[in-house]
């Protein structure tokens, strides 16, 4: 599995994506910084998937699989992680 996380400097939802790859003990990823001021990363990021308008973004053996909630979303489903039991 290949996975690549675009990140940006000073994003929250970067670390917290980060955190969540590591509950789900994933981690053989890479990262790609985009800076604020790489236009040229930025323009090749959403050239390839439009619809990464926002970070952090993460693709899978080359497919997009999106933001933060859809990497959760995804986890889930896959059986990375559970959801939190709730007390009732």
């Amino acid at each position: 599995m290949n996975i690549k996380l675009y990140t940006t400097t000073g994003c929250g939802y970067c670390i917290k994506m980060k955190e969540l790859f590591k509950r789900a003990e994933i981690e053989d990823y890479e990262e790609i910084v985009i800076g604020n001021d790489d236009k040229v990363k930025r323009h090749e990021l959403i050239t390839k998937y439009p619809m990464a308008y926002g970070y952090p973004f993460v693709t899978i053996d080359e497919e997009p699989i999106g933001s933060l909630v859809e990497v959760a979303k995804w986890m889930l489903k896959e059986g990375f992680i559970q959801s939190p039991k709730k007390d009732g």
